[in-house]
Formats: structure tokens, sequence, C-alpha cells
């Protein structure tokens, strides 16, 4: 079996992927849920499709994410070469760069592959890692 390499697992993390558009949050200190339950990304070394449902959870400060434009990022995976490990990851990361939120945790929960299956969550802030309702973002700041 030929081994993974750096180019399989650097595989994705920097393409070039839709924008994620954002609108006016108007409440304070609510938690949002969206979740995507038809994912799909391709394995970049085998080239056969990866599967899974998608969940991400933040708390909005003064932005909130734009569905449409959501739902266009995630499905530009379809053809991208991306393990599902950095695809949490990454998305995570480009969600918190358009929102800016309090706290964001995304899930992957992915399909069986050789009888395993894979769950990966992503949090922002990494270190409280704690998420919704016990989040560690620090203080509350001003929303305005």
């Amino acid at each position: 079996m030929a081994t993974y390499t750096t180019a399989h697992a650097q595989a994705g993390i920097n393409a070039k992927l839709p924008k994620i558009e954002t609108w006016a949050n108007q409440f304070p200190d609510y938690e949002i849920l969206i979740r995507v339950p038809e994912y799909t990304s391709i394995c970049p070394k085998t080239g056969l499709p990866d599967y899974g449902a998608i969940s991400i959870r933040y708390e909005p400060i003064k932005l909130c994410l734009e569905l449409k434009s959501l739902k266009m990022y995630l499905l530009a995976y379809r053809n991208l070469g991306i393990f599902y490990e950095n695809a949490v990851n990454r998305m995570l990361r480009d969600i918190v760069a358009a929102v800016h939120p309090r706290w964001c945790v995304v899930k992957g929960e992915f399909t069986p592959r050789g009888g395993l299956t894979t769950e990966i969550e992503a949090f922002w802030p990494a270190a409280g890692r704690r998420g919704p309702r016990g989040h560690s973002g620090g203080e509350k700041t001003s929303r305005r």
C-alpha cells in the first residue's frame, strides 16, 4: 500500500472556495445551530467520495452567517480533495473569519468507511473546548 504524503495531508486546506457572506445581528445572547445532513468531499488519496453530516453551532456577536452563501461554500467541497479532519477544521477557520463569533463549534459525523465511523469536532476558541452554554470565549463584550 502506498504511503500518505505531505501533499495528501495538505490537500484542500488552502483551496479557493466561495465567500461566506454575513448579515448584521440584531439580538444578544443566543445560539445558532446549522445542520448540513448531506456533506460530500473527496478523499485526496483514493479519490473516493466521503459523506457525512456537518453541524455548525455558534454565538453571534455582530454578524450572522448568510445561509445561501454558506450552502454554496459547503457545496464547493463536493469536488475538493481534502481529508475530513482537515475539512472540519477548515470550515471552523473560515466561519470564524467571516462572523467573528463569541465561540463556535463545527462537528462532522462521517458515514462508515471500512467499518469505522468518525466524528470530528473543532472548537473556537480552542483553549476551553467547551462551546455551547459552557463557552470559554472570555468575558462578554459589547455587541455594537
